[in-house]
């Protein structure tokens, strides 16, 4: 079907076919091999993570990876940290596959976890990743749009190409980010990846909306809630998948 057809244009995040969003085929098309920028992304927020907590002695801290989806490589950067990773999605199918990949993790993760582990904080966690992923992890449905409950705050949080890709609405994003960072206590280390001027993409024959957003933007909406952040500009037009400028990543703290 070709761009700007009927099923392609605006859609809001409650008009978007998220029950016929294959995980499955995802994890397929985007994560089957390590691909040069997640290299890139998971060095970067490695040595974020690291480097905070490493003369932090405080216990363990609760984590949130907001919609997890079909992607174990956030809630794995928090690992090491972590007495519990709350694994937030809005889509049966995604959660269906993270209660699948949490009980017995597809050997093609492994790839990601070694990138992780060329830090030593990752790989000495006790007992190895899964088994650790599978005592902490918390999955939970939930949609990023809605209130934010105050009385929960999260010590440490990711957030990969979610903002931007639950509609087609500029509105949306920045609610998405607001969300985001409203979850985390004052203080807290984050990581959210989003993909600039994105186009929307089809899965499986169906079609998923994205709002096209460009790095200034971002950085403009993460910083109405905190101006410690840095953005990277990681990768060319296209290498992921067609129809986006670039992967724009933000470290920083609540």
């Amino acid at each position: 079907m070709p761009l700007g057809s009927p099923e392609e244009q605006a859609q809001s995040n409650a008009e978007a076919r998220w029950e016929k969003f294959d995980p499955t085929l995802y994890v397929q098309e985007n994560y089957s091999r390590l691909l040069s920028v997640d290299e890139t992304i998971i060095s970067i927020v490695r040595a974020h993570f690291s480097d905070h907590f490493r003369d932090i002695s405080e216990p363990l801290v609760h984590g949130i990876d907001v919609g997890a989806g079909a992607n174990l490589y956030p809630a794995l950067s928090m690992l090491p940290w972590c007495a519990r990773i709350t694994l937030l999605d809005r889509s049966k199918s995604n959660l269906d596959y993270l209660r699948q990949q949490i009980k017995g993790h597809d050997d093609g993760w492994e790839k990601f976890w070694r990138k992780l582990s060329l830090d030593d904080a990752y790989a000495t966690v006790p007992g190895g990743p899964w088994a650790r992923l599978r005592e902490v992890a918390q999955i939970e449905q939930g949609d990023i749009l809605n209130p934010v409950d105050r009385r929960l705050r999260w010590q440490v949080g990711t957030m990969f190409f979610v903002a931007e890709s639950v509609s087609t609405s500029t509105r949306e994003f920045h609610c998405a980010v607001e969300h985001f960072l409203e979850k985390l206590a004052p203080g807290a280390p984050f990581a959210a990846a989003f993909m600039e001027h994105s186009e929307g993409y089809r899965l499986g024959g169906t079609w998923f909306p994205a709002c096209d957003v460009s790095q200034a933007d971002i950085g403009a909406s993460i910083r109405r809630f905190t101006d410690s952040v840095q953005t990277y500009r990681i990768g060319k037009p296209g290498e992921v998948r067609p129809g986006y400028t670039s992967i724009i990543l933000a470290c920083g703290f609540r």
